[in-house]
């Protein structure tokens, strides 16, 4: 399909900086079929029914967006040294080994040594199509420790270049799910939570699940092919075991509906489930594209944040409700005043 089919304007004022407070006083705009209903988030218990069940996915955001500069190349100390290097760790790859797409990559070289302050340094190597290089980290601390030392929280970029990242992103860019370290980008349409909704949600009989994808910093990369058959994936790694899988099995058995919340649990449901609709245990990289036409065999419904234009998080929501559905929905979405992206608003999408 045509990428152009998937852009619409958005104004610039319609992209929230900051999350709602309370984050589940977010709006919540329900497209249930054809039927489209303005909600807030702690509605939520009201628009499902008892016996449903919400899958979260439980990664955690580590501080992967790092500065740093070319370390002097040994026995010449003018090659290139000082020269300022940024670094988006996106997937790891070893105990000491990253990918991470660099900013000012044209000034490394394979085999250079990046310098990111606090005593933590990589080695720059194996450069890509994409432009990202794998860095290894020296020493013998776990890269977490060193991360924790060097590195900043990794805003999406349409908020980070509005504001820089504070001491208020390290709790509001997490959710209250994160356990699992990885992820170099949150699983927002989970941020919305709160354990008093929880409470309401169990109360009303809808129960919840967890699983794992790290997510990468390719979720915010823009699809520049003009047509999404050359549009690759990035791949990342994700976790279901056998008890979760057999859990969804079983609530779709009795008639419930599994609801991912936000997209990475969806493509890692997805990857996990059989063309007969069961869903297995899982584990390793998954690159999963969702395009109309697709057939959905593991979910019946999904919760997620209102995405970016010609992404490929639009075309996985208008595979599951319709172009023209989603299109006229995001039309009045913004007409009407909801707020985009990470921090923005929510969708409840039933199709």
């Amino acid at each position: 399909m045509k990428v152009d089919l998937f852009d619409f304007a958005l104004p610039a004022e319609r992209i929230a900086l900051r999350p709602a407070v309370p984050r589940d006083s977010a709006r919540l705009l329900v497209l249930d079929g054809m039927e489209t209903r303005d909600r807030v988030v702690t509605d939520l218990p009201a628009q499902l029914r008892a016996g449903d069940l919400l899958v979260f996915n439980d990664t955690r955001v580590i501080p992967a967006q790092l500065e740093g500069v070319r370390a002097a190349a040994e026995g010449n100390a003018q090659a290139g040294a000082g020269a300022k290097v940024g670094a988006t760790l996106h997937k790891r790859e070893g105990p000491r080994r990253w990918r991470a797409f660099i900013r000012n990559a044209r000034r490394i070289h394979a085999g250079e040594a990046i310098d990111f302050g606090n005593g933590v340094s990589a080695i720059a190597s194996d450069r890509q199509e994409d432009g990202s290089f794998a860095l290894t980290f020296a020493g013998e601390e776990p890269v977490e420790l060193l991360l924790e030392r060097a590195g900043r929280m990794p805003l999406p970029p349409y908020i980070a270049s509005k504001r820089s990242a504070d001491a208020q992103d390290l709790d509001d860019y997490q959710t209250m799910f994160a356990a699992e370290e990885g992820a170099v980008a949150a699983p927002t349409a989970a941020l919305h939570f709160t354990p008093g909704l929880m409470a309401a949600l169990d109360a009303a009989g809808i129960g919840h699940a967890t699983l794992t994808l790290h997510v990468g910093a390719g979720t915010f990369l823009p699809v520049k092919a003009d047509d999404t058959a050359a549009h690759r994936m990035h791949a990342e790694w994700g976790r279901m075991d056998a008890a979760t899988a057999d859990r969804l099995n079983a609530v779709r058995d009795r008639g419930g509906r599994v609801i991912a919340v936000g997209t990475t649990s969806l493509r890692l449901i997805e990857s996990a489930t059989a063309r007969d609709g069961r869903v297995m245990p899982f584990e390793g990289d998954t690159a999963i594209f969702i395009t109309p036409g697709y057939r959905f065999k593991g979910i019946d419904g999904l919760l997620t944040n209102f995405h970016l234009p010609r992404s490929t998080l639009f075309m996985l929501v208008s595979a599951l409700m319709g172009l023209d559905r989603m299109q006229a929905a995001y039309a009045y979405a913004i007409e009407n005043g909801y707020r985009f992206y990470s921090y923005g608003d929510a969708s409840l999408l039933l199709p």
